[in-house]
């Protein structure tokens, strides 16, 4: 089609990155999605994608799949050049911040080296183009942390008035423990504002909550709805580590940040941070989730409880969206935490 908008999708094989190029291709978009698996390596044949990328190749008539990893420079730069997309979303990453510990270097080439290449390439080759960053909002570190808190019947929540609405984007993030991967996607948060900043660029970074749907390949260690989920059904023992289960994470539906990211991409501004997740509204605990995922899938949730919290985890997060929805005020949360929950148990039962 002559004149058509290209949009380049690194990670496009994975949750964000697959809703992403479905989102756009709705919207008439010749998609263009980079991945090479590499998330099979990082956690095993659990986490292989394949399936999502056959599913698109065979599914989206516009869609054309590039066997790149987003650690070549050289093959970065000739593909973007190549391309000339009139938006990029950068969702590739190496994801857990368990994993990075074990492998720090490969943790920091994938998320801060990779999106300096993917930066300086949309750089030389099409600057003007929005350029929109999956962050995280573990660049807080467990700064969060430090709110004073309340302990309810099933979860944690904030007891200082001034989070009533979740953590906004001016929360500080240097001073606090961060685990390896929070400071990898720190480096990478910081270089895209940067470019932003510094150079003029359309660029945004969305620190996400617990980003879901049920396009996700859940594992132990990254993808913590999804992977409940698969263990109900399963009859699999699921790990609570610490916080008495209390622990709470928003939960935003993978095609209404993919919405936010359409949104932005028609209406971009420069170097600007936002905080996605499915805000107050989505959040729950994990005894909440356990109570949830048995209403729907009928079945008792086994589990078994370790003291020991994760390195860096936060106790209580929820993002505050008011500055999403001023700066956008025609998008919002479609999705709500049961819809959630029903799609990833149809999905599981039906994979």
């Amino acid at each position: 089609m002559k004149g058509q908008k290209k949009i380049l999708v690194t990670g496009s094989s994975g949750l964000i990155g697959s809703e992403v190029c479905q989102f756009f291709h709705k919207h008439g978009y010749r998609v263009h999605g980079m991945d090479n698996n590499q998330r099979a390596v990082f956690f095993g044949s659990a986490g292989d994608t394949r399936w999502n990328q056959q599913r698109l190749m065979t599914t989206l008539a516009n869609f054309d799949h590039h066997e790149l990893d987003i650690r070549d420079r050289a093959g970065v730069l000739a593909l973007l050049q190549q391309i000339k997309p009139d938006v990029i979303v950068h969702t590739a990453a190496q994801p857990s911040h368990d994993r990075a510990a074990a492998i720090p270097f490969d943790d920091f080439d994938t998320n801060a080296v990779g999106t300096l290449n993917m930066l300086e390439a949309a750089r030389q080759a099409c600057p003007e183009s929005p350029f929109i960053h999956m962050s995280t909002n573990k660049v807080y570190g467990d700064r969060p942390n430090t709110i004073a808190l309340q302990e309810l019947a099933t979860r944690w929540d904030y007891a200082d008035p001034a989070y009533s609405k979740g953590i906004a984007e001016d929360f500080p993030i240097d001073q606090s423990k961060h685990s390896l991967f929070g400071a990898s996607k720190v480096a990478a948060d910081i270089i895209v504002q940067e470019y932003g900043r510094y150079f003029g660029m359309p660029t945004c970074c969305l620190r996400g909550g617990c980003l879901t749907g049920p396009s996700h390949s859940g594992v132990e260690l990254h993808g913590f709805l999804s992977y409940l989920v698969k263990c109900n059904l399963e009859g699999r023992e699921y790990r609570i580590f610490g916080y008495k289960g209390k622990q709470v994470r928003d939960n935003i539906h993978s095609e209404d940040v993919a919405a936010f990211i359409h949104a932005f991409a028609q209406q971009p501004r420069v170097g600007e941070v936002y905080n996605i997740g499915g805000g107050k509204q989505n959040a729950c605990s994990i005894l909440e989730a356990f109570q949830l995922v048995e209403e729907f899938s009928g079945k008792a949730q086994t589990y078994t409880y370790l003291e020991e919290a994760r390195i860096g985890d936060h106790i209580c997060y929820y993002s505050d969206l008011s500055k999403m929805r001023s700066h956008y005020p025609n998008w919002d949360i479609r999705k709500s935490l049961r819809d959630i929950f029903r799609e990833i148990v149809d999905a599981w039962k039906s994979r």
